[in-house]
C-alpha cells in the first residue's frame, strides 16, 4: 500500500510512502482484536473494591432472639446479611482481573487494527519534524494541516519527544504514541492514525520483541 507523503504544512512532498502489507494489509482478526483490547481493559482495572462480610462489621455477637417460640426464624446474629448495617455476602474482593495473552496473539491484533484503519483510508503519513519548545498551537495547527479526522488522532512517532508530548498534552482528542507503546485499544479508538515517517517501519520489529 502506498501513501503520499505530507509535509506539516499539509502539501504534499512529492514523495511516496509504502507500507508494509503484513502489517497494514492482513486479513482482520476480529476475535484477536476483541482479546486484546479486553486484556488491555482488565490491566487498567485496579481491583481494589472491598466491602465487609459478617465477620468484619462491628456489631454485638449475641443472639438476638431465642431458637425457639418466637414464631419467626432463627437468627443467631445481627452481623447476618439480611439486617441493615450487617455484613455483605459474596460482596468484591481486592483482586487482579489482568490474564495472559500470547505475544503472537498480540501482534496479530495489532497489526489486524492498522488493516482496519488502513482500508478505510483513516492513515497518514507527514515528514519527520522536530519542536524547538512546547507549543501547542503550532501542533494543533500541524494536525489540522493534513485534514485527517480530528475528532480522535493517534500521532504515532519513532521515537518519544518531550517537546511534542507536552504540546499534545492539552489536547484532549490527541494522543501521541511510540512504535513500542501503541496497543490495540488506542488504534481502534482513534479515527485518524497519523505516522512521522519512520514509525511504521519499526513496528514489525517493535512487536516481534
Amino acid at each position: 500500500m502506498e501513501l503520499a507523503l505530507l509535509k506539516i504544512d499539509g502539501t504534499d512532498t512529492g514523495k511516496k510512502v509504502v507500507l508494509d502489507d503484513a502489517v497494514f494489509g492482513i486479513e482482520p482478526n476480529d476475535h484477536a482484536i476483541y482479546l486484546d483490547v479486553r486484556q488491555y481493559l482488565a490491566a487498567q482495572r485496579q481491583g481494589t473494591s472491598k466491602t465487609k462480610d459478617r465477620s468484619e462489621v462491628a456489631y454485638s455477637t449475641k443472639k438476638i432472639i431465642r431458637q425457639k417460640g418466637s414464631g419467626g426464624a432463627r437468627h443467631g446474629s445481627i452481623k447476618a446479611n439480611i439486617y441493615v448495617g450487617g455484613g455483605r455476602a459474596h460482596g468484591p474482593r481486592p483482586r487482579d482481573y489482568d490474564f495472559k495473552l500470547n505475544k503472537k496473539v498480540k501482534q496479530l491484533a495489532r497489526f489486524s487494527a492498522l488493516s482496519y484503519k488502513a482500508k478505510e483510508a483513516a492513515i497518514a503519513v507527514i515528514e519527520p519534524f522536530t519542536m524547538e519548545a512546547p507549543k501547542t498551537k503550532e501542533f494543533k495547527k500541524i494536525i489540522e494541516n493534513i485534514k485527517v479526522n480530528s475528532r480522535r488522532v493517534l500521532f504515532v512517532v519513532p521515537e518519544k519527544s518531550k517537546n511534542l508530548v507536552l504540546s499534545s498534552r492539552n489536547l484532549e482528542n490527541v494522543q501521541v504514541a511510540t512504535p513500542n507503546n501503541l496497543n490495540t485499544y488506542d488504534i481502534m479508538r482513534a479515527y485518524s492514525v497519523v505516522f512521522v515517517n519512520g514509525a511504521q517501519d519499526s513496528l514489525k520489529t517493535e512487536y516481534k520483541r
